[in-house]
Parts: structure tokens; C-alpha cells; sequence
């Protein structure tokens, strides 16, 4: 295939700018991943803009994060839009950071805050929590959902409770592709994505299934789910370099060019680069 890829899910770092306790010990991660390395890594695979996610990066930092992000997309037009961290559980005392993440400029186009650690599975339907998601219209931002797939019964009920609020899902919800269950998460997928106001990104799955022995069968079952599921609200996203510890970019990208190949050409269009530029409003 040679349609153009817009990526919706794409992390850049360098470990000495900004502390991410995360990567320590990681010997594929723990080291500069910059727009210069993702542009080798992608060369001839036509991307032709991605989306940026925010890093985890220590709290303290997150908004310099956003800030030195912002910087870099003015001198990087692949960087088409950039997903920040906010700390939503602050509920409306959560303005003044929204607010700072807005005047960062037009690129800012949602917030993220991370809700797969967390030991409370209902940590997101917190009032705070909720009245924080509640004030991202107002804002343009949309929110990213990343959690594990033992989460989505509380992610279902916060995007009902959050009707105009625009929700992207990362990573098809963290499946347990590598004890190969599917059936809770299918039934509680098919809950989600009969809310309108969410859409699915296909991304992240290889490094849900075993680094090194899964195989594009062993994802096809997962991949068909959320396509009958989310149908043109279904973004690509090849969570880079994450990904790097289960596959080159290029084998995630075929394999999933692969298994979406029976697709019309409209439909494999929407989901490679329409998506992401209409549920993230991306300008050229």
C-alpha cells in the first residue's frame, strides 16, 4: 500500500530533558527518541504527519513538556498535533492549567492523563475526575483513554456521563492479547463504541501480545473487533518507539496495512490519515 499515513500516536523524548521513571532500566527505551530518529526509522513508508502523546514525564514537568513540544512543532510541520498531559483530577481548579495548554497555540488539540496504573479501577468516575473531563470543550481539547482492558467498565460510564466531550481510545483498550482473551473485552468494546462520541485507535497491540512470539493471526481476532465495532472512527497509531519492543515500525505498519487490506479504499484512506485528521481537526 502506498496510501499516506497520518499517525495518531507517537511519543518523542530525550531522558536527559525531562525525568520519565518509567524508562529506567528499559534497554530499548531508555535512550533519545527524537523527530530525526523517527524520520529515519520511517523513511519510504510515507508518514506524512503524526499526532504527538504525551511521555509520562514526572508531573512537575508536564506542562514545560507541552511547552517544549509546542517549540518543536513550529520547526517540525510533521508534527501535526500534539496530545498533552493535564491533571484532570483537579476538577475546575483545573482551568488555569487547560487555559496554559490552550495559549501554547493551535497544535494543542487534547489532554491525557494516564489511568492504567491506577489502583482504583474507578478512578475516573471520581467527581473531581468527571468535572475535570467536563471542562475540556470549552478548551477544544479532546481526551485520550489509557487504560487497561479491566478498566473500560469505568471508562463506559464516564463517557456516558460526558456526552460533549470528544473521547479517543488508545490502544483498543489494552487487551490481554497475550493470554489470548477476548471475550469480556469484546462485549465491553461493543458497549463503548456505541457511544458516539468516542473513537478507537489501532495501536499499541503488539506490545499487549507476546514481544516475541505473536504473530498477525494472533492479532487479526482483536484488529476485526474494533473495525465492526468503530468503523470510520478507527485512527492508526503505531505508538512509537514503544512499539520497538515487539516490532519495527515498519512490521506494525504492514501488518496492519495486512489485515485491514479487505477494506474499501475509502474506508482504508479514513482509517490511516482522515481519522486522525477529523477527530484531532489537524490542519495541513
Amino acid at each position: 500500500m502506498t496510501l499516506p499515513v497520518i499517525d495518531s500516536h507517537v511519543h518523542l523524548w530525550h531522558p536527559e530533558r525531562f525525568p520519565m521513571p518509567w524508562l529506567v532500566g528499559n534497554a530499548v527505551l531508555d535512550r533519545p527518541f527524537e523527530p530525526d530518529a523517527f524520520s529515519a526509522q520511517t523513511g519510504g513508508l510515507n508518514v506524512a504527519g503524526l499526532v504527538y502523546v504525551e511521555v509520562a514525564v514526572e508531573p512537575a514537568f508536564a506542562l514545560l513538556e507541552a511547552r517544549h513540544v509546542a517549540d518543536l512543532a513550529e520547526r517540525t510541520p510533521l508534527i501535526q498535533g500534539i496530545v498533552a498531559h493535564a491533571p484532570l483530577e483537579y476538577g475546575t481548579r483545573t482551568r488555569s492549567y487547560l487555559a496554559a495548554l490552550r495559549n501554547l497555540g493551535p497544535k494543542v488539540k487534547g489532554v491525557r492523563r494516564l489511568l492504567q496504573g491506577e489502583p482504583d479501577p474507578k478512578f475516573c468516575l471520581r467527581d473531581d475526575f468527571i468535572a475535570g473531563v467536563r471542562l475540556l470543550p470549552k478548551y477544544r481539547f479532546s481526551f485520550d483513554i489509557c487504560v487497561v482492558h479491566t478498566q473500560l467498565p469505568a471508562v463506559i460510564e464516564l463517557v456516558r456521563r460526558c456526552p460533549d466531550t470528544t473521547f479517543i481510545l488508545d490502544h483498543l483498550g489494552k487487551p490481554d492479547a497475550k493470554g489470548g482473551r477476548l471475550e469480556l473485552w469484546c462485549t465491553h468494546i461493543q458497549t463503548l463504541a456505541a457511544l458516539p462520541n468516542v473513537a478507537c485507535k489501532l495501536s499499541g497491540l503488539v506490545t499487549e501480545a507476546d514481544h516475541r512470539d505473536w504473530t498477525p493471526a494472533g492479532l487479526e481476532p482483536y484488529i476485526s473487533h474494533v473495525l465492526a465495532c468503530f468503523g470510520d472512527r478507527t485512527l492508526f497509531g503505531s505508538d512509537w518507539p514503544v512499539v520497538l519492543q515487539a516490532a519495527t515500525y515498519g512490521r506494525w505498519l504492514a501488518v496492519a496495512q495486512r489485515l485491514t487490506e479487505h477494506l474499501s479504499a475509502d474506508a482504508r484512506t479514513q482509517l490511516f490519515s482522515s481519522a486522525a485528521k477529523n477527530w484531532y481537526r489537524l490542519e495541513p
